[in-house]
């Protein structure tokens, strides 16, 4: 009875291991550090199993007029990447923040915005496609194009939103009378600046219905919107904007019911990751609110994965960009139950990430990796169960801030 009983456990704890896995984690660095500027990476995998990821490289951001976008690739079973090949450089432009993304297709997207005028708000966002990308180097790219949104009634939901936000914060009133947001109420009744300044950070969401969702942002505005694309990126055309004070870069993720929520990057005073849902397939918007997760002003990222649960990667501070974290959410974003770090270092900036599911389950993500000998990417690979586990080391909890 006893070996019965031993051997019944064992079947069981074999079970666990089967449903849970052994936990599988690994790092490097894309390339070595750089004393450059690199920043705002993409990452895919191809259909045989190589990943190709994305940033960009210059002396500087929207002001420097060096700015290419750069890639590399890892082959299957390699643990080094490529040399880095410049993918795509807009003579005497800066090119600016960088997403890939592989179609049903199995074409190559890359999406970044092309900085006209040194000013954010002169952007517009571009794309290449390619579907020969397997060689060394650069993809052969097969179609340019550029994405040019008309959001309807821009102004008035822009103002409705203000509305509701000020009866939430009072002190929207004093920054209205700041110079630079009356700068932006004004840029707001002008179509040029509609149009113009919308540009990408996170990945397209493809969604049940085959509609693809390529997320924008406008730093103008501090607000979010998205490219709608029904003709499997032929044509693109805008939802109703996201708008909520200070919601920028949104990440997309699809329920199980058809409904949408958007995770975005907090810009504005409250220190979490803001938050909107959508009914219609990403047409209209929901009221733009705060989740539970802490932000510092920091891009996130987030992906479903083919379990269903949810993974959200992001700085989980709400000062510096030191630390960072991902969380797993098993009831589709009302709970984060399990969180673990892959960067706490000071001094060190370890930010703007990017987070996909390969075929066998392992999470692939690519961050800019700042200390200060220079910067890099930097790509790890893990699983839930290494996530599961939480860190070797508790973490020390920042303070709640004082209510503003």
């Amino acid at each position: 009875m006893r070996h019965r009983n031993g051997t019944i456990i064992g079947a069981i704890f074999a079970c666990a291991a089967f449903v849970f896995g052994e936990p599988k984690f690994d790092s490097e660095l894309i390339f070595p550090l750089h004393p450059q500027h690199n920043h705002a990476p993409g990452i895919v995998e191809t259909a045989n199993g190589d990943l190709i990821a994305s940033w960009y490289r210059g002396t500087g951001e929207r002001s420097a007029d060096d700015v290419a976008v750069y890639g590399a690739r890892r082959r299957r079973g390699e643990s080094t990447w490529s040399e880095p090949f410049v993918m795509v450089d807009t003579p005497g432009f800066p090119d600016g923040n960088t997403c890939l993304w592989i179609d049903p297709k199995q074409r190559l997207w890359l999406f970044w915005p092309i900085v006209i005028a040194n000013t954010w708000e002169s952007v517009i966002t571009h794309y290449l496609v390619s579907s020969d990308y397997g060689a060394d180097g650069c993809p052969k790219w097969d179609r340019l194009g550029n994405i040019l949104l008309k959001p309807e009634k821009f102004e008035q939901k822009l103002q409705s939103a203000l509305d509701e936000e000020r009866k939430i914060f009072p002190i929207i009133d004093k920054l209205m009378q700041t110079k630079e947001f009356q700068e932006a109420a004004a840029k707001a009744k002008d179509k040029l600046y509609q149009r113009l300044g919308w540009q990408t950070r996170c990945k397209p969401t493809l969604l049940a219905t085959g509609r693809i969702l390529l997320p924008l942002y406008s730093d103008t505005f501090s607000a979010g919107i998205m490219a709608i694309s029904d003709d499997e990126g032929k044509t693109w055309y805008a939802s109703a904007p996201l708008i909520g004070f200070g919601n920028i870069q949104p990440t997309v993720l699809e329920r199980k019911d058809g409904s949408l929520v958007a995770y975005m990057r907090e810009n504005g005073p409250r220190g979490k990751i803001r938050v909107c849902e959508s009914t219609d397939h990403g047409l209209t918007w929901g009221p733009v609110t705060n989740s539970t997760l802490a932000n510092s002003g920091a891009g996130i990222d987030a992906v479903r994965l083919a379990n269903g649960n949810w993974v959200m990667i992001y700085n989980d501070l709400r000062v510096g960009r030191h630390r960072l974290a991902v969380s797993i959410s098993d009831d589709e974003g009302k709970t984060w139950a399990w969180t673990r770090h892959l960067e706490n270092q000071i001094p060190g900036s370890f930010h703007y990430p990017c987070i996909i599911e390969g075929k066998d389950g392992i999470m692939h993500a690519a961050y800019t990796y700042s200390i200060p000998g220079g910067e890099s990417m930097k790509h790890a690979a893990f699983n839930e169960e290494w996530i599961r586990q939480g860190d070797p080391e508790k973490i020390k909890e920042e303070p709640e801030p004082a209510s503003k």
